[in-house]
Parts: structure tokens; sequence; C-alpha cells
């Protein structure tokens, strides 16, 4: 999963992007994981969801069947 994650991190920011110090990489990185990878990319592995989608659904789901 690291490697398919590096692989995409690359592909979608860096490589569109160049960056031209450190600052502006960490800013880049973090908004890409925070404003697209977690919110909006759709992921193979947890049915074709974003995470944050994902999990949104497992919470209500479990407050479901604890309540």
């Amino acid at each position: 999963m690291a490697e398919s994650f590096f692989s995409h991190l690359k592909t979608e920011c860096v490589y569109l992007h160049p960056l031209e110090n450190s600052t502006v990489a960490r800013i880049r990185v973090v908004d890409y994981i925070d404003s697209f990878y977690n919110t909006k990319r759709l992921h193979s592995g947890i049915g074709y969801m974003a995470p944050f989608t994902f999990l949104e659904n497992y919470y209500r789901n479990h407050k479901q069947e604890v309540a």
C-alpha cells in the first residue's frame, strides 16, 4: 500500500508541479493528502470510495450497531 501511495503522490502531485524547495514540498504534499487523496480520490481497496467517505459510512453504521 505504501508503494502505491507514493506512486500516486509522485504522479498526481510532484511531477505535475515542480517543487521549488522543501517548504513548498511540505505544503503541497499536505494539501494533496488533505484536499484530494483522502477526500476525493477513489480507492479500489475500499469499494471505490474516498477514505473520508468510507470512514463516515463505517462510523455511521457502527454507531447504529452500538445503539
